[in-house]
């Protein structure tokens, strides 16, 4: 079942639910470790990603389970086992969130190096950088970071040379629990960083300003824990059904989303000739006319996020004009454009800049996912496109949509495994 097929051509229409988002139900995955006692947390997304990041802790000494569907109970360990096993921690980057908290609660680490998407080089040395500032001891052996810390870590005034969403969450996660007060400049702002420090604090921490580009943390001996948290919604997931949306001339109605953290897409969208209406925790988007060509330049939060550009580049391909991406994130982004290449697409990329020129249609045929989001990106093309589009390496799309084939049916989409 590593394969998508998606008959193409019909436009998408009706209502769906947006699930819990992938990113920060990671991040507050890593951050019960910082908890004493059991922590519920509620719209856990049922993905892969996810999955593997509960056996990650579950081998760290933690205990799991499913509470009911998207409702996750967790006990944190009393004692952290010796390591988290390569075999895991190599199909996921935020495994890496594991080193703050637990650097801050045991004094003690060992995380073998992360993977995850191949889509450009995301060194530690910011995350080195903040955790050695708090005065952790880190070194890299044998393919494994291993950390260690005398009594409590140290509050500390830390400036990150480049607004890491990763790197902010690790340092803020472990100066929780340090002596005195630590100050993050150039913080990462996106929603995932502020629904990470609304669940600390629920756990009784003291961080303030996530949002802003300064975070203040005050430590604090204990968190006792004992708490419910739902996360927010996927902000990407519904951008994804967004452009599925714009790209087929939809119509659909997202529920259970925040409209403010799609701001950037919406507005591109508007650009481009989309109708996009807001309601409290809805969007309706809504593409019956004509589309036209943009420009886009992906940059950290509040910007236009990376991990739409490709899905954009999909619907771009077949708008009449010319259209350009600037990838300012990662440099792999744009492996996309070699499989929509094989569908019709005409684009050429040079460096970090992607040119688009609009074709009539796509034609379906069989592309790979090369990457989570470049799957996403292949499912827009392949409800575009005429006849039938045979994804393959589905894997990677299963990393970060639940359901994702059940919703795109309940919308008219003809997408089937195989």
């Amino acid at each position: 079942m590593d394969k998508i097929v998606i008959a193409g051509g019909k436009p998408l229409r009706g209502r769906i639910r947006i699930s819990g988002a992938k990113n920060a139900s990671l991040a507050l995955l890593c951050a019960t470790f910082l908890s004493r006692n059991e922590v519920v947390l509620e719209n856990v997304p049922e993905i892969s990603d996810v999955r593997v990041m509960i056996e990650i802790i579950k081998s760290l000494g933690a205990t799991a389970n499913w509470e009911k569907p998207e409702t996750l109970r967790i006990k944190p360990p009393e004692e952290v086992s010796s390591g988290a096993p390569y075999q895991l921690v190599k199909q996921l980057r935020a495994s890496n969130l594991l080193l703050g908290p637990i650097l801050a609660r045991f004094g003690r680490v060992r995380v073998a190096l992360p993977g995850g998407c191949n889509i450009g080089i995301r060194p530690m040395d910011l995350h080195f950088k903040g955790l050695e500032g708090l005065g952790a001891e880190l070194s890299l052996e044998h393919g494994c970071i291993r950390g260690r810390v005398k009594g409590r870590l140290k509050g500390a005034r830390i400036y990150l040379d480049f607004p890491s969403v990763g790197a902010t969450e690790n340092i803020m996660m472990a100066a929780c629990l340090a002596e005195g007060q630590t100050l993050i400049e150039n913080a990462a702002k996106e929603p995932e960083i502020v629904d990470l420090a609304n669940f600390l604090n629920i756990l009784g921490a003291k961080v303030r300003g996530a949002g802003t580009d300064v975070i203040k943390i005050d430590g604090t001996p204990i968190l006792e824990g004992g708490v419910r948290y739902p996360i927010i919604p996927d902000r990407i997931e519904a951008g994804t059904f967004m452009v599925a949306s714009a790209a087929t001339g939809g119509d659909v109605t997202l529920e259970n989303l925040i409209p403010i953290h799609l701001q950037p897409l919406s507005a591109k969208l508007r650009e481009a000739n989309v109708e996009v209406l807001e309601g409290e925790d809805t969007l309706r988007v809504r593409a019956d006319k004509p589309l036209r060509p943009i420009d886009i330049k992906t940059m950290p939060y509040p910007g236009f996020p990376t991990d739409m550009q490709s899905q954009l580049m999909a619907m771009l391909s077949v708008v009449p004009g010319t259209s350009m991406i600037v990838e300012n994130i990662f440099e792999n982004r744009f492996m996309v454009a070699d499989e929509l290449k094989r569908m019709g697409a005409r684009i050429k990329v040079e460096g970090r800049i992607a040119v688009i020129e609009g074709v009539s249609s796509l034609q379906g045929t069989q592309v790979k996912a090369t990457d989570l989001r470049a799957g996403a990106a292949l499912i827009v093309a392949g409800l575009m496109a005429s006849g039938e589009t045979e994804i393959c390496n589905a894997i990677y799309i299963d990393r970060g949509y639940h359901k994702l084939e059940e919703k795109l049916m309940s919308l008219g989409a003809s997408i089937w495994r195989k």
